[in-house]
């Protein structure tokens, strides 16, 4: 079945599209997008398609679900055909074993669109904890044997006596999330490979370095909060001790409640995140089957709309999304208008 629904979709026509889902599904042909992944990129793809629906009133609105990056790419990989997503959501770069297996499922011309950038925010209830964190001081808080050696710190002041004498406490995102990939290699290799003797075990055992350098403890003062942000917030919000940790937007959604901590003494704000600034800016992403474009209805416009509301001054801009440098830009409007498709010969 698998086999006769991919060569059934190559054809990438809604009659064709139609033909396969008769086979594949009781329900026919999809009518609907649909998209999966990051809960990161959630509310931006969520107004993307409110606007498209109201832009476009002949199609249907997107089915846009929060499955975490890392089960999204699994899910978008699985194969072409109506019961396959079409679009994944990613709060990291698609991973070169993510590509292999999209090929190897069929799924052979990826678009990749970058559609804008997020920060890495951690975060306390207004009038909470205050302390200003670095790469180094949420590594020896958080890993599970720091440079290798046993964890044993239970309070901020324990990692550096210049901090809070409060119980380490921290709400973050679990290891399916492209925001714990992003926590892992923007600040705790960052801090783990500050340490000569870590520098060096990266040449001789890069196995051994990646366990050391992005293991998170597993004691209970690092709580896995699950896919959805908002929970971490709620979290921190009624725990004045607690951090949290979550993606920029979330922090600008929610400044009311919480605030943001500096990391190596800048703020998490949109003008420290678009220019690197802060240590844990990283990108964001939509991936598109381009062999679903023709085949599902509204997907190309869908694409479009993105292209209309990224820019600073865009509408995603007012719930948190900061805007991607301007040649960036350019290189993702052109994927997302003539489907540009990605050779993964940069992946890592």
């Amino acid at each position: 079945m698998k086999a006769f629904k991919t060569a059934c979709f190559a054809a990438v026509g809604t009659v064709a599209l139609a033909a396969c889902g008769d086979a594949a599904t009781s329900g026919g042909a999809r009518d609907s997008i649909k998209v999966v992944g990051s809960s990161t990129v959630l509310p931006f793809a969520k107004k993307v398609s409110e606007s498209f629906a109201q832009s476009n009133p002949g199609f249907n609105a997107p089915i846009v679900e929060s499955t975490g990056t890392g089960a999204g790419m699994n899910l978008f990989c699985s194969g072409v055909g109506v019961d396959k997503p079409d679009i994944a959501n990613a709060s990291r770069r698609m991973k070169a074993s993510e590509f292999a297996n999209c090929e190897a499922n069929g799924v052979t011309d990826v678009i990749e669109i970058q559609v804008g950038l997020d920060g890495i925010a951690f975060a306390s209830a207004q009038g909470g904890i205050t302390m200003n964190l670095t790469p180094e001081i949420v590594y020896e808080a958080l890993a599970a044997s720091p440079y290798g050696g046993e964890q044993t710190t239970q309070t901020w002041s324990d990692v550096d006596p210049s901090l809070p004498n409060e119980p380490i406490l921290v709400y973050g995102p679990p290891s399916t999330s492209g925001t714990r990939d992003a926590l892992k290699e923007l600040v705790l290799e960052a801090g783990c490979k500050s340490n000569p003797d870590m520098k060096a075990l990266k040449e001789s055992d890069e196995d051994r370095y990646d366990q050391i350098c992005t293991e998170v403890r597993s004691d209970g003062l690092y709580v896995d909060q699950g896919e959805q942000d908002n929970l971490i917030v709620q979290k921190i919000e009624n725990n004045a001790k607690a951090v949290g940790v979550f993606g920029y937007s979330y922090l600008e959604e929610n400044a009311d409640k919480v605030q943001g901590l500096p990391m190596n003494g800048v703020d998490p704000t949109y003008e420290n995140i678009s220019s690197f600034a802060y240590p844990g800016a990283r990108p964001l992403y939509i991936y598109v089957k381009k062999a679903h474009l023709e085949a599902i209805p509204g997907l190309k416009e869908f694409l479009a709309e993105w292209t209309t509301m990224w820019n600073q001054d865009g509408p995603l801009a007012k719930i948190g999304l900061v805007a991607s440098p301007d040649e960036t830009m350019a290189k993702s409007r052109a994927a997302a208008l003539e489907y540009v498709t990605l050779d993964g010969s940069e992946l890592k």
